[in-house]
């Protein structure tokens, strides 16, 4: 077989046959790769014979296919619609519009490089939404129809301000079950926002999780993205609780009580190794267990708790007013509410990965299905009853937060894909590739690559269906906030597909309809009056980062890795304003751990560095000496850099016990941010509190406890969110920002 042929079929499919690294090196991609990913958006080139055959099937539906199956224009850009015309092609094509009624358009023919085309012009005046295009060939008495969605051209840009950034289980309060929860995120948004003047909180993913245990830890490989986790729920504030006899409400202030006390069996347990910061697991060098320091979280432990608590609330009745609202809300919701329910109902008989379930369940179409849900009709009435619960909670923390004078709000985070057994993958398996997982190829961080283990959509499959399960998701994710980040921004663009028992290293990228993606993101954020933040770190096409920039999408500005094109730290001015900038992100140390080289003490541990310990210090101590030098040359630090640097890395080892310098350094660097003229800056809590643990380390799953380091302070105490308000660095770190000149005006920032 020519490579030729096989390599055009891979362009035809969006399938890269070779792209660049990290370091900017062409990496070809081997022809195992190719085959197995296009036998996965299902092409056939198993044989010479049968490229050939893919290749002339491709050319005959080009050739006579009337309209793609969904069609996206912007206000401000009135592109033509071409149709294919003469023998082959419509000779009639009308616009039923959103608003009512019909208009037969006119085309102009033009010659195009694939045939003889019209292009239509849509009307002046055609409102923004979803319309239906219909092109008719009388004479065969064919007849296609495509929707067609009209967008506004860009995002209006956002207030300038500055909100915390936080992981929320992370930080529980006194009153909560053993985990931050959404009665905690009204609370740290009402209080950041009118005492501090933050304008936004950006948190986790909330995204929905296991119904049984064992509960995965990372917010970033959910069962659902488009329904949430009822671990978040406070159970006091559902309002059925207020109706509870004395002793009954006793009952669950019990199981409130044993859930705290399951999350906190690890008080004076640190899992020390270097010192004070309490990172890591196991033993190690350093001075040994943390006094005070909070063990991992425990999932399993407050679910078990909270669903039983829940279960006594579900059973009681409701009034008619209740009744009526959580009607409206299954109506709103619909079949993927109800499917949803069901997968969970079926997890609780069978478990959370229907992958392992008997083979008649596997299909969420099959009548099996349908007669399994009647069984179990009240196990699927409680989990869509928890889902309503969470949209009443969910409405209460971004009304506090509005309520508090913030700009902006919730800000939530989405993942970029969800756990192969779970409820998405069950509900929607026609639109997954088969046998493939999205990750990363190998980057100066992850320098063996990922593989986060979950199914990417199919492109092709995803568009025939108008990208309804993406559009439904997007509304869920906009509906109670003010803001949305893309974890992974390349999500809309391309994703780095990996073959099932492959390397991370042995992918390639796939791509996406990369307007179509975004003017469904577009349109449901302007229906939502939300801002939006796409993670678009580490090897980003440029295209990419302009088209979010055109379409009013921020870019993330991630202080360790702004250089200027010789590699030095980029000074404030020259910072990107379309942005949201942040010192660090979740999956690097907290900055007073990444100061002291936390994170490579770490990587060699678990056997991830590429590298020597020494080359790594190198770099290290390099990029440091960078950095507190441009902060000494903006008077933002007092203290000599190398001073600084013989404290943090004297005596070249990394992971020592907290310095005298730690709380100075972390404050400059916000007073740097402060500085850039990003639209919007992040400062995670952690940083403010002086934690020095990491929440996820990447390329690992149980080696550590990802997901599961309740926050702490420099020491290693505890930090509930009620400690917030007193927390001695707290306001200290957060000066700057406090003090930044507010928003100069209402003027478009250039894409």
């Amino acid at each position: 077989m020519a490579d030729a042929e096989l390599n055009k079929v891979a362009r035809a499919y969006g399938v890269a046959a070779s792209y660049a690294d990290w370091r900017g090196r062409e990496v070809q991609v081997s022809d195992d790769t190719l085959k197995a990913v296009l036998g996965a958006l299902g092409a056939d080139v198993s044989t010479p014979a049968a490229v050939r055959e893919t290749l002339a099937r491709l050319r005959e539906e080009r050739r006579t296919r009337l309209l793609p199956p969904i069609l996206f224009r912007r206000t401000g850009r009135p592109a033509a619609l071409r149709v294919p015309w003469g023998a082959r092609g419509a000779d009639e094509v009308w616009l039923d519009m959103s608003t009512g009624g019909t208009v037969e358009l006119h085309g102009t023919t033009v010659r195009a490089p694939d045939g003889i085309v019209k292009e239509y012009h849509l009307p002046p005046g055609l409102p923004e939404g979803w319309h239906r295009i219909r092109a008719r060939v009388r004479s065969k008495w064919r007849e296609e129809t495509a929707p067609l969605l009209l967008t506004p051209e860009r995002l209006p840009p956002p207030p300038r301000a500055w909100g915390l950034t936080c992981q929320l289980y992370s930080v529980p309060s006194r009153e909560s079950w053993g985990m931050g929860d959404l009665h905690d995120l009204a609370g740290l948004a009402a209080w950041s926002g009118r005492e501090l003047g933050a304008g936004f909180v950006l948190v986790n993913p909330l995204h929905a999780t296991e119904p049984v245990a064992p509960i995965g830890a990372s917010p970033y490989s959910p069962v659902s993205r488009r329904f949430a986790s009822p671990l978040y729920l406070r159970v006091e504030d559902v309002p059925e609780y207020a109706t509870l006899p004395s002793k009954e409400r006793e009952r669950l202030s019990a199981l409130a009580a044993r859930a705290r006390g399951e999350a906190a069996k690890g008080a004076g347990k640190g899992k020390g190794k270097g010192g004070k910061g309490g990172k890591g697991k196991g033993g190690g060098k350093g001075e040994g267990p943390v006094p005070g320091a909070r063990g991992e979280l425990d999932r399993d432990a407050v679910w078990e708790a909270k669903r039983e608590a829940l279960e006594a609330l579900f059973a009681l009745p409701r009034g008619p007013e209740r009744q009526r609202a959580y009607e409206a809300y299954r109506h709103r919701e619909g079949a993927p509410l109800t499917a949803f329910a069901t997968w969970s109902a079926l997890s609780e008989e069978h478990g959370a990965d229907w992958r392992r379930w008997p083979a008649e369940l596997r299909d969420a179409e099959n009548p099996a299905v349908a007669r399994a849900a009647e069984r179990l009709a009240g196990r699927v009435e409680f989990h869509a009853w928890l889902q309503w619960q969470l949209d009443e909670q969910l409405a209460a923390a971004q009304s506090a937060a509005v309520d508090a004078g913030m700009p902006i709000g919730i800000v939530h985070d989405l993942a970029v894909g969800v756990h192969p057994g779970g409820a998405d993958a069950w509900m929607y398996r026609p639109m997954f590739a088969p046998g493939m997982s999205v990750g990363a190829p190998p980057d100066e961080f992850n320098q063996k690559g990922q593989d986060w283990g979950q199914p990417p959509w199919h492109p092709v499959r995803l568009a025939e269906a108008a990208y309804l399960p993406y559009r439904g998701m997007l509304a869920a994710a906009l509906r109670h906030g003010g803001g949305l980040r893309l974890d992974h921004a390349m999500q809309v663009s391309r994703l780095w597909w990996v073959p099932e028992g492959g390397s991370p290293a042995e992918g390639t990228y796939v791509a996406y309809d990369r307007d179509a993606m975004l003017s469904t993101l577009v349109w449901e954020a302007a229906q939502a009056g939300a801002v939006v933040v796409g993670e678009d770190l580490g090897t980003v096409e440029p295209a990419v980062r302009e088209d979010l920039a055109a379409r009013g999408i921020l870019g993330t500005s991630l202080l360790w890795f702004e250089r200027d094109a010789e590699g030095r730290p980029r000074r404030p001015g020259d910072w990107r304003e379309t942005s949201l900038a942040t010192v660090g992100t979740h999956d690097m140390p907290p900055t007073t751990g990444f100061l002291h080289g936390d994170h490579i003490e770490l990587r060699d541990r678990l056997g991830l560095l590429t590298r020597s310990v020494a080359d790594e210090i190198e770099d290290h101590r390099a990029q440091l000496t960078g950095w507190l030098h441009l902060l000494h040359d903006e008077g933002l630090l007092t203290t000599p850099p190398g001073e600084i640097l013989d404290a943090l890395l004297g005596d070249g080892v990394p992971g020592e016990g907290p310095t005298r310098y730690d709380a100075e350094v972390t404050a400059a660097l916000h007073a740097f941010l402060a500085r850039t003229p990003a639209r919007l800056i992040g400062v995670s809590l952690a940083d403010t509190v002086g934690e020095r643990r990491t929440q996820n380390q990447p390329g690992t799953v149980d080696e550590y406890p990802n997901w599961r380091v309740p926050l702490a302070d420099a020491e290693g105490r505890p930090v509930l969110l009620d400690d917030l308000p007193d927390a001695a660095r707290l306001k200290a770190s957060l000066a700057p920002l406090m003090d930044r000149a507010p928003d100069p005006g209402a003027e478009t920032p250039p894409p």
